[in-house]
């Protein structure tokens, strides 16, 4: 069930994005699909977690290859569809390292990793897919603001993630309490 959440919420992420213009915030220019890329990085902490480094990757490569042949489907440019495989692979990868190497609690492993992850996948795409660079989308004066918005947003969404994680954790310390206790 984790995996299929986590290769729908990639598919979707892209669907959201393609479908529709990137949200302005003042200065920021904020993909939709921004919102559900911090929740992949947390299912893929969850999947690592729960079944082992082996199968994140081999979920990083299932959602890698449905991730670049839906953008294209979507009619996403070459470059675009680039821009987002290249990206993934390497925050995905990232993050997938950073966790495994990180000593202490699954929060905090789940909450590094992804800030790392975020701050590559949105770097990475917007230089190679939107910047002056490659497709000149944007002009480099938009650059950085399009990078801050998609960091900012994929980490509050992680942050969400985590304390969801941290909340659920608790309920299930105080129900196994108190179950011990009656």
């Amino acid at each position: 069930m984790l995996l299929i959440l986590y290769l729908a919420a990639i598919i979707i992420a892209n669907i959201i994005t393609a479908a529709l213009a990137p949200l302005q915030v003042g200065p920021f220019l904020i993909p939709y699909g921004s919102w559900l890329i911090g929740v992949t990085l947390v299912l893929r902490d969850i999947i690592q977690r729960k079944y082992g480094r082996k199968t994140a990757y081999l979920a990083i490569t299932t959602a890698l290859v449905l991730s670049a042949v839906s953008s294209k489907l979507l009619g996403d440019t070459l470059t675009i569809t680039l821009a987002s495989a290249i990206s993934f692979l390497i925050s995905e990868s990232a993050d997938t390292e950073i966790y495994t190497r990180l000593k202490g609690s699954f929060l905090r492993k789940v909450f590094a990793s992804g800030i790392v992850s975020s701050f590559l996948d949105s770097v990475v795409f917007i230089l190679i897919g939107l910047s002056p660079l490659i497709s000149g989308i944007l002009t480099w004066d938009f650059v950085p603001n399009a990078v801050l918005g998609q960091f900012a947003v994929k980490s509050l969404m992680q942050v969400l993630g985590i304390s969801i994680l941290f909340m659920i954790k608790n309920h299930w310390e105080v129900t196994v309490n108190e179950k011990q206790g009656n």
